[in-house]
């Protein structure tokens, strides 16, 4: 109960405690009357005060049970306000363990990630000293091949050189083969000419002969012979010594020349070897010789083909049709030429079941020159690689240039990845993964994108540094390697496909897909 409310029933009662004890006072004081005492209680004026006092009491009840009801209310409140700080306080106890867990695991992880970047710092000082490792091998290499330019360029003027000593030799070979032949006629005219002195000297001998059958007459006669003989004699020993002098020429002459045409063959052997040397040293820079990111896409823009894939099945409504179109280039194993892209960029679906398509359509081209495509294989290795042969005749048709496989895709350690749909390219890290010998796995914590949105996904083509085909991403992490182009199996491109079931082929190839490794899925 309130207190004024208290306080107000006290003087009301007060007063009426009073007012029911008022005396006369005035006949109080009379001595002269008789007095008498009256039993009859005066109540004249009780009802009213009964009737107040009732009503102040009930007013003063009715507050007091509104008052209880407002505390009890106020109670019930204060229970549930108790019910639901108590709850409160079980969530937030709750919410604090949760957290303290939380700060646990945090500081785990926390005390984790401090030790992967003690690890990571660690490889960051392996990697920086193997980057100034390539860097002074970047610089050896510089320089082993600014000496190869200046050895090539040296040996391009002993070349010079030694085609104007060739060219000496050559008149000089010329000069002593006409001597030779000079030497030859003059060795003919002396072996004519001691001939004729052998001829003269056997006539001479008849003639001594008949000077010594007629010696007693003609003494004189034999005298002189014998002096002509004597000269004769003379004579001819002076020509056998010039026939032997001529032989000695002849034979130096020919043993020169047969020098000269040695070192000439040895001097052409040196020539045609350091031109193969020449070209192979200039093969081996231009194959080791990286190219900038931009260049590649540039040629992959020039090169690049569009191939379009339409395939469609009946339905119960309507006919189902669906078509793919995607750009990729023509790539060659030397033989072969063929367009590849992913199952991605085509109508087909590698799942269980799989579609039975009944009409099979396709062109691949450049601009207004489209031509039809035969037929589709998928790649042994991943089905979801699919290739699509061109022939020779179609190829030079559309133009465009063919890129070959990477006969060494480890060369070097980045690559190009070119974004065929998107049009994005960049350079990238890639690592081999030795579960997985015919893919490497891209680095994504190394991405420095060039060009466009660059977002790695499946269907990417990845490019080595020397501008040859490395492969085609079957994921957004793992690149398979281009090693051949055998195929698991073949669709043959036609008005009326429904004879070769394509939905069995295509859930035989899903159930490869399935057989791979987690990660390569």
């Amino acid at each position: 109960m309130n207190r004024s409310i208290l306080i107000v029933i006290c003087d009301f009662l007060l007063v009426s405690l009073l007012a029911f004890s008022t005396v006369d006072i005035n006949k109080a004081t009379d001595i002269t009357r008789e007095r008498t005492v009256s039993t009859t209680i005066a109540t004249n004026q009780a009802p009213e005060v009964s009737k107040d006092l009732t009503a102040v009491m009930r007013m003063a009840l009715d507050e007091e049970r509104r008052n209880r009801d407002q505390m009890a209310a106020e109670l019930s409140r204060t229970r549930e306000s108790a019910s639901e700080r108590e709850k409160r306080a079980a969530e937030i106890e709750k919410a604090m363990q949760a957290r303290e867990a939380e700060s646990q695991r945090l500081q785990q992880q926390q005390t984790n990630l401090q030790q992967q970047v003690s690890i990571a710092q660690a490889n960051l000082a392996a990697v920086s000293q193997q980057l100034q490792t390539s860097a002074a091998d970047a610089q050896r290499l510089s320089q082993q091949l600014t000496a190869k330019d200046a050895e090539a360029q040296r040996l391009s003027q002993q070349l010079t050189t030694r085609d104007a000593e060739a060219q000496r030799l050559s008149q000089q070979m010329q000069t002593s083969t006409a001597e030779a032949l000079m030497s030859r006629e003059k060795l003919a005219a002396m072996e004519a000419e001691v001939k004729k002195q052998s001829d003269q000297a056997r006539a001479l001998q008849e003639k001594l002969q008949q000077q010594e059958q007629q010696m007693a007459s003609l003494a004189k006669s034999n005298q002189m012979a014998l002096n002509e003989r004597q000269q004769l004699a003379t004579q001819l020993q002076v020509a056998e010594v010039e026939k032997k002098n001529a032989i000695e020429q002849v034979g130096r002459a020919q043993e020169q020349i047969q020098t000269e045409r040695q070192e000439k063959a040895k001097l052409a052997e040196g020539v045609t070897a350091l031109a193969s040397k020449s070209s192979a040293l200039e093969k081996e820079i231009r194959e080791n010789r990286p190219l900038a990111p931009n260049t590649i896409f540039s040629e992959f823009v020039s090169n690049r083909v569009a191939a379009s894939i339409t395939a469609t099945r009946s339905g119960l409504l309507a006919d189902s049709n669906r078509r793919k179109d995607t750009e990729t280039v023509f790539v060659s194993d030397g033989t072969n030429t063929f367009a590849l892209c992913h199952i991605d960029d085509t109508p087909f679906t590698l799942w269980n079941p799989g579609i039975d398509w009944e009409k099979i359509t396709g062109t691949v081209g450049r601009g207004l020159t489209q031509l039809p495509i035969s037929s589709v294989s998928f790649h042994l290795v991943d089905p979801r690689i699919v290739i699509i042969p061109v022939p020779a005749a179609t190829v030079k048709q559309i133009g465009g240039k063919a890129y070959r496989v990477s006969p060494d895709p480890y060369k070097f350690q980045d690559a190009v990845l070119v974004g065929a749909r998107e049009g994005y390219y960049g350079q990238c890290n890639f690592q081999v993964d030795l579960t997985t010998p015919d893919y490497v796995r891209l680095d994504r914590s190394v991405l420095r994108g060039l060009f466009g949105k660059f977002n790695p996904s499946r269907g990417d083509l990845v490019f080595s540094k020397t501008g040859e085909l490395l492969g085609i991403m079957a994921n957004s992490t793992y690149c398979m390697m281009l090693r051949n182009f055998d195929s698991a199996a073949t669709i043959r491109f036609g008005q009326d496909t429904r004879a070769q079931h394509t939905g069995t082929t295509l859930s035989l190839l899903f159930a490869t897909i399935q057989g791979l490794p987690q990660k390569l899925q």
